[in-house]
């Protein structure tokens, strides 16, 4: 399992502690449970109804890992789908999905979030949210920004 493809990852469970390790995030959705090496190289399978959220990190946290912020202060700059999902407990929280719809996956969502200091992307098993609403598109194709025309010179002295 360990390879050149597997990340760091903090994964926040319902109701549980968060647990860390290394995964293949090409094995998401695959089976019913998801499969990680422990920092000390214990393996553990952890099904998938028990996932809330997983964390793509830098580092492992020194201690508990808690998302600086849940929701975007401004309209996000990154392109894509502003979305905010429900999960099954009540909490909501904010993210930028891609735009392209080849790249949706077929079990959760892979997403940026709104705070990246030391996580770069969070997955969301579909099965641990209750509702997923767009609320907005960012950096539409749709709205290409027109190159200014050129004007020459006006000309002040002219006759």
């Amino acid at each position: 399992m360990a390879g050149s493809t597997s990340k760091k990852i903090v994964i926040l469970r319902f109701d549980r502690e968060p647990v860390t390790g290394v995964a293949n995030p090409l094995a998401f959705g695959q089976g019913e449970s998801l499969e990680l090496l422990s920092p000390e190289g214990a393996y553990a399978a952890i099904p998938w109804a028990h996932v809330k959220l997983v964390c793509f990190v830098r580092d492992y946290p020194t201690g508990r890992l808690a998302l600086e912020r849940t929701s975007f202060r401004n309209r996000p700059k990154g392109e894509g789908l502003w979305v905010r999902l429900t999960f099954k407990d009540g909490e909501t929280m904010e993210g930028v999905l891609p735009n392209n719809l080849l790249q949706v996956e077929a079990f959760g969502f892979s997403l940026a979030p709104p705070e990246m200091a030391n996580i770069q992307r969070v997955y969301v098993p579909r099965q641990a949210l209750d509702l997923a609403e767009v609320l907005g598109v960012v950096g539409s194709p749709l709205r290409r920004k027109k190159a200014k025309e050129t004007t020459g010179q006006i000309g002040l002295f002219e006759p």
